[in-house]
């Protein structure tokens, strides 16, 4: 409860990312502005991997310190009046219900334990990906890799060959399963609070999810069933075999409360609400935030210690979330208007790139730089970068040019697979797997996996669904 209260207390103090920097000309702006967003992703990519220790106790600092790059010439620039409105906007707009709709699916999935363990024969283990895979877009890739990862590493301790399943377990649960929801992945919730509707990713995403996870599944079978062969008699099994079971289930309820919180605040407009700072603040999205605390307060309540114990539950990774989300949102302020600005601003070679002879957007360039850069930087702000860089308009991106916004989106969550620090949980499940005895590659051993196997999928789905 003390964890909840804090952190809820945190993002009340920490200002989010200025989608729309009023008073910033970003036609006038140089690409010094971007050094402490590129900086901020920088330091989140490979601070974790070059200083571990100095990372892990420093992040915070290294955090205020880009964001402090930030915000002192915004001050110079736009005044202290301006400035204070501009970032009261984005956190109450953008970063609150952000944090908050994760910080309510962490907590309910970290208190859903899948307990007992089988044998992990090939049947098994797709069996436990395919629907790991589903649940990633109703508990999100954080939640569903956390309930699944542990129960599938039991199931095959005993087998000789066992980083592959992780590996297609981190492609899968941790990324591609996320793309139908906006909670399935951060990078949708932040569409959905930018005004694309709840459905709209399910209804367009689903034929290239279908078809990818499909494939994958079926390689992963192929190979596992292979090894399985090959391997014979396998090392006793550490962990006999015992029945499966699902323990913790009022956090599916919980979790049901948060969607259903989430679809009345895109559905429900009475047109109530109150001005601070400039910013309306409606009804239903008061509704919507305080539903996610209590989800959270309530998960916690009718949880048993016991079960967040079993699952490894810690509230590290979400604190560090806010702290670093904080951070992105502030340093990405004057990006985004040199964005807004287009062929005037100083990414207009940007945006020449992923625009057509006939000034048309590009499905196939917005889908493979959104994807690359996912791959290596946070995929959210990453999404943010290219849904503002294809006119931030959502209505018109659900629209004429919703094969733009599939393919941003598309890019962002499917790509996010393509190393351990794309996507948030990759590292997590990393972590995990290591802990327990798996041999995993290092990261640019992982890569090979991934540009082996996601690489020609990924082209795949490009000649299929975006040509």
């Amino acid at each position: 409860m003390k964890k909840i209260i804090q952190l809820a207390a945190l993002c009340c103090a920490l200002p989010g990312p200025a989608l729309a920097a009023e008073g910033l000309d970003g036609a006038s702006l140089s690409l010094v502005w971007a050094a402490p967003f590129v900086a901020m992703l920088l330091s989140i990519a490979i601070g974790p991997l070059l200083a571990p220790s100095f990372w892990h106790h420093h992040y915070g600092k290294v955090t205020a310190l880009w964001a402090a790059l930030t915000i002192v010439p915004l001050l110079l620039v736009m005044g202290p009046a301006t400035t204070a409105q501009t970032l009261f906007h984005t956190a109450a707009a953008e970063y609150i219900p952000f944090i908050l709709m994760l910080l309510a699916l962490f907590t309910a999935a970290g208190g859903l334990v899948l307990r007992g363990n089988l044998h992990g024969s090939p049947v098994l283990n797709v069996g436990l990906l395919a629907i790991g895979t589903l649940m990633a877009s109703v508990i999100g890739t954080t939640g569903a890799a956390m309930v699944f990862i542990r129960p599938l590493l039991r199931a095959n301790d005993n087998r000789r060959h066992n980083v592959h399943v992780v590996i297609f377990f981190i492609f899968l649960v941790a990324n591609i399963g996320g793309s139908l929801t906006p909670i399935g992945d951060p990078p949708l919730f932040l569409g959905f609070l930018r005004g694309v509707e709840f459905t709209w990713t399910l209804s367009h995403l689903w034929p290239e999810t279908l078809f990818a996870a499909a494939i994958l599944l079926a390689l992963f079978f192929a190979l596992d069933l292979y090894l399985y062969r090959r391997e014979g008699v396998v090392r006793p099994d550490p962990t006999p075999d015992t029945p499966l079971r699902v323990t913790g289930l009022v956090n599916l309820l919980l979790i049901g409360c948060a969607i259903a919180a989430i679809v009345l605040s895109g559905a429900w407009k009475p047109g109530i609400g109150f001005e601070i700072l400039g910013t309306r603040i409606e009804l239903q999205n008061l509704v919507r935030e305080a539903t996610m605390v209590v989800v959270a307060l309530a998960s916690l309540a009718l949880t048993k210690s016991s079960e967040r114990l079993h699952n490894g539950f810690e509230w590290g990774p979400i604190v560090e979330v806010a702290k670093l989300f904080a951070g992105i949102f502030i340093t990405i302020v004057p990006v985004m208007a040199m964005l807004n600005a287009g062929s005037s601003g100083a990414f207009a070679p940007l945006v020449a790139l992923v625009t057509g002879a006939d000034g048309a957007p590009n499905p196939v360039a917005y889908f493979w730089l959104t994807g690359l850069l996912s791959s290596f930087l946070d995929n959210a702000p990453t999404y943010l970068v290219f849904f503002e860089l294809a006119g931030g308009d959502a209505q018109r991106l659900m629209g004429p040019l919703s094969s733009t916004l599939s393919a941003i989106s598309l890019g962002a969550v499917y790509m996010g697979a393509n190393t351990y620090i794309g996507n948030a949980p990759n590292f997590m499940v990393y972590a995990i797997a290591r802990t327990n005895g798996v041999a995993m590659p290092s990261f640019f051993g992982y890569m090979l996996w991934s540009t082996g196997i996601l690489v020609p999928l990924f082209i795949l789905v490009t000649l299929l669904f975006l040509v």
